[in-house]
């Protein structure tokens, strides 16, 4: 049932149908020794902003990604654009302060709004559209729900939330699984995160920065100038910012320690029928469900339904994962019995063990940014930010994400995958619940 999941050898992208919709990038390889003020490693959403950060203040960086722009899962998501930046703030109250748990609020709130900006302020052609809906599978998914409206109106969210109740919610989404949900109209939405990352890419390099595709980093050195080598070339910097997050590998053991790859599948449909698509999703919006390991759709410009979920912390990936998730579509939405699946693809997030990103350094000029757990369209854009602010000498946000405790897996290298799936178990039998 399971084959051994490893990265395709292809250095383009997987065959989704963001990558099918989607121009092709042909940044040039590094080749010779350079030298620049900052080299950022990875072309995903967090590496491609944080060049932009500095591209934009007109600082010389260098981004060096091992195959294309966006190959990673920042091409390969869902397409939620969702607020927050992962866990529940008011969880690292002790370790943060309240001023601080504040500050992880706030910069939840903002990190949609990055993403507006840059999309407004460069044009970008990314199928942007408002609305997001979280939706209730138990009963107790709707006392979160309430829960959460009411925090969210306490801590000041400038966007109005919607309870909806079981018949409420057909209007907005056609299936009788769920019990209600919680509906955002302008503070959420969805969106193609290829497209995205390809144009904040192509306006950082508009504005200087030098972006270097299939350039796979072999090597780096932590010293008071950073380098990083690749296959034919080198980068020495005053300062390095690494953004590999699932895909990092072995390329730094202490990192890898504190984040689990986990894989996660999505399937597109054919282009549905105008009342079809009408009778899945009447108000075009993004759907998640409350389950850790949760189901998440919305439709695509041309009507096609994007179906995710089959998250797997394993390493192992089932073989016919396409059949699996046509059975889970067909559960929410039984009216596409008889639509074809046209795309199928899967990518891997880096999980952290407290769900929330890590920051922090390396080296005396060495800094990473890594382990969105599968909520990082948005919040990539934060910490991209947030890094590159701390290297021009404004430090205080860094800090304070940077002051999150992030405890290594336990196991080691080889354990923690079987022990992370093991504990997953016991989530989804609470799912079931």
């Amino acid at each position: 049932m399971f084959g051994l999941h490893s990265p395709a050898p292809t250095k383009e992208h997987t065959n989704s149908y963001y990558a099918a919709t989607a121009p092709e990038t042909d940044y040039p390889c590094l080749s010779g020794d350079i030298d620049t003020d900052v080299v950022v490693i990875g072309g995903g959403f967090s590496g491609v902003n944080t060049a932009l950060e500095f591209a934009q203040q007109g600082v010389d960086v260098v981004l060096v990604e091992a195959r294309r722009i966006a190959w990673g899962a920042s091409g390969r998501n869902g397409g939620q654009l969702i607020g927050g930046l992962g866990s529940d703030p008011r969880a690292f109250r002790r370790q943060v302060g309240a001023a601080g748990v504040q500050e992880l609020i706030a910069m939840g709130f903002e990190c949609v709004d990055i993403v507006a900006d840059r999309i407004r302020q460069y044009a970008i052609d990314c199928d942007l559209r408002w609305g997001y809906c979280d939706v209730a599978l138990r009963p107790r998914h709707l006392r979160w729900l309430r829960e959460e409206k009411a925090f969210l109106e306490q801590a000041g969210y400038p966007h109005a939330q919607e309870l909806l109740d079981a018949q409420a919610l057909g209007s907005f989404v056609g299936s009788r699984a769920y019990l209600g949900g919680l509906y955002d109209a302008t503070g959420a939405g969805h969106l193609h995160p290829l497209k995205l990352c390809q144009a904040e890419a192509a306006a950082a390099a508009a504005q200087g920065a030098r972006i270097f595709e299939q350039s796979h980093v072999r090597s780096i050195e932590h010293s008071a100038r950073p380098r990083v080598f690749t296959e034919h070339g080198s980068v020495t910097a005053r300062h390095l910012v690494l953004c590999s997050n699932g895909y990092l590998g072995d390329l730094d053991p202490y990192l890898a320690t504190r984040m689990v790859p986990a894989s996660s599948c999505i399937i597109a449909t054919e282009p549905l029928p105008e009342d079809l698509a009408h009778s899945v999703l009447p108000r075009d919006i993004a759907v998640c469900d409350l389950r850790t390991a949760l189901d998440y759709f919305r439709l695509s410009p041309d009507r096609r339904l994007l179906f995710g979920g089959l998250s797997n912390y394993t390493g192992l990936l089932p073989r016919h994962y396409r059949d699996i998730m046509r059975r889970k579509m067909l559960k929410v939405f039984p009216q596409l019995e008889d639509i074809a699946i046209e795309h199928s693809w899967e990518g891997q997030m880096g999980i952290s063990m407290n769900r929330m990103p890590q920051t922090g350094m390396l080296g005396p000029a060495s800094y990473y940014i890594q382990a969105f757990s599968g909520h990082g369209v948005a919040p990539t854009h934060m910490l991209a930010r947030v890094v590159s602010d701390a290297i021009s000498g404004k430090r205080e946000r860094f800090e304070l994400l940077a002051s999150l405790r992030h405890w290594p897996f336990p196991g080691g290298r080889y354990l923690r995958r079987p022990l992370m799936a093991m504990g997953m178990l016991y989530y989804k039998a609470l799912d079931a619940l």
